[in-house]
């Protein structure tokens, strides 16, 4: 498949929030604010290209019957030197996605790469696979939580973004507002892609 194929895939096609609806934990858990959303996107997509390298360089090594242990170990180191990097550059960031980011080693989008891509292909397809995948993870926690922060606060990125009239709907900043704004995206997302789709 070409490199730029496997990029599109990840990033509209098969994306992983708005199409194989993966990863909803933190997808619904952190995207209360769109700097939030970013930073955790980008903190996930560190991790999946990181661990798509190495396990694609190793896939030859390592035995079928430890295969899923092996990947875990891979993505927890990962997910570790990203936890302590954030904590020591981006301390309140890391704070406000507290359990989230160590987390990151359960999300199903990371091994379910690992297992189906990484692990059956080449290092460069590997990295491109990581890098569509994440950013379109990203891309989709930070709409969300343009939405979800603009409805429940009347700002984006912490930034007024509302006439002197508007009266925010806190409850889009919980989790019943997290569920509706996901609907509503999905619904959307899926409604613009489908004749893309049903070309592939």
């Amino acid at each position: 498949m070409k490199p730029n194929r496997i990029f599109m895939k990840g990033l509209v096609f098969d994306n992983p929030v708005f199409v194989q609806v993966l990863g909803m934990c933190p997808t619904l858990a952190v995207t209360n604010s769109a700097l939030n959303g970013l930073g955790m996107g980008l903190a996930t997509t560190a991790v999946l290209v990181g661990s798509n390298t190495v396990i694609s360089l190793l896939k030859n090594f390592i035995p079928s019957k430890i295969r899923i242990p092996s990947f875990i170990v891979v993505i927890a180191t990962f997910v570790t030197m990203v936890g302590m990097l954030m904590r020591a550059y981006l301390p309140a960031l890391n704070a406000a996605l507290g359990i989230f980011i160590p987390l990151i080693v359960v999300n199903c989008l990371i091994l379910a790469r690992a297992e189906s891509f990484a692990s059956k292909s080449s290092t460069f397809g590997s990295v491109i696979d990581g890098v569509g995948m994440g950013l379109g993870f990203t891309g989709a926690l930070v709409v969300l939580g343009i939405v979800r922060e603009w409805l429940g606060a009347g700002t984006i990125f912490g930034q007024v973004a509302t006439w002197s009239s508007f009266e925010p709907a806190r409850f889009m900043t919980m989790p019943p507002g997290a569920f509706l704004a996901l609907g509503i995206l999905l619904a959307i997302f899926n409604k613009l892609t489908s004749k893309d789709l049903n070309k592939l």
